[in-house]
């Protein structure tokens, strides 16, 4: 059900959270693993530069995965999340534990998943969003939709149009530009 972009802009202005999937979202949803098991997932790194602008725009990120992964741990090290929920099959109870320790409403977090395990949180948050090779059944019921395919900068759209309606992004560009 998207929503129009003065809506996404007001639910932009509430939010004090941005909550990521993982796996088909912050990477194209491929887990490489070796004859020794190691695994090995790719970061796009536009997606990453928006986590760090989110973050110094005064917004929490992070992230919750289904799956337990060493490579999405050391990401987010990287990136300096505190958030980082791993193998909760169910993301709606994991959720609400989250939106709870944070004395967070709904309307606070925005969420982009890509698959079916996502839909009860994406259901819930104030803002939902999507990349743009989400299943059919998630596409149809976020918010927004991004152009870009998981691992391939939805991620970064998003926190750009979250950034736009908070009325944050202009200030972002001319600081690189000085």
């Amino acid at each position: 059900m998207p929503i129009s972009k003065e809506q996404f802009e007001a639910r932009s202005r509430s939010l004090r959270m941005i909550l990521l999937d993982v796996d088909g979202v912050l990477t194209d949803g491929t887990i490489d693993v070796s004859g020794q098991g190691d695994e090995q997932k790719s970061f796009f790194v536009r997606d990453g530069a928006a986590i760090v602008w989110a973050q110094k725009a005064g917004l929490e990120v992070g992230l919750l995965s289904g799956r337990a992964s060493e490579a999405t741990t050391r990401r987010a090290n990287e990136l300096h999340l505190t958030t980082v929920i791993q193998g909760q099959l169910d993301k709606r109870l994991a959720y609400l534990d989250l939106v709870k320790a944070r004395a967070f409403k709904d309307d606070h977090v925005a969420y982009m998943g890509d698959d079916l395990l996502d839909l009860p949180v994406l259901l819930r948050v104030g803002l939902s969003a999507a990349p743009g090779d989400a299943c059919e059944e998630v596409r149809q019921r976020v918010h927004y939709t991004s152009r870009a395919a998981g691992g391939r900068g939805a991620v970064r759209e998003f926190i750009e149009l979250i950034l736009r309606g908070r009325g944050r992004w202009d200030g972002l560009v001319r600081a690189h530009l000085t």
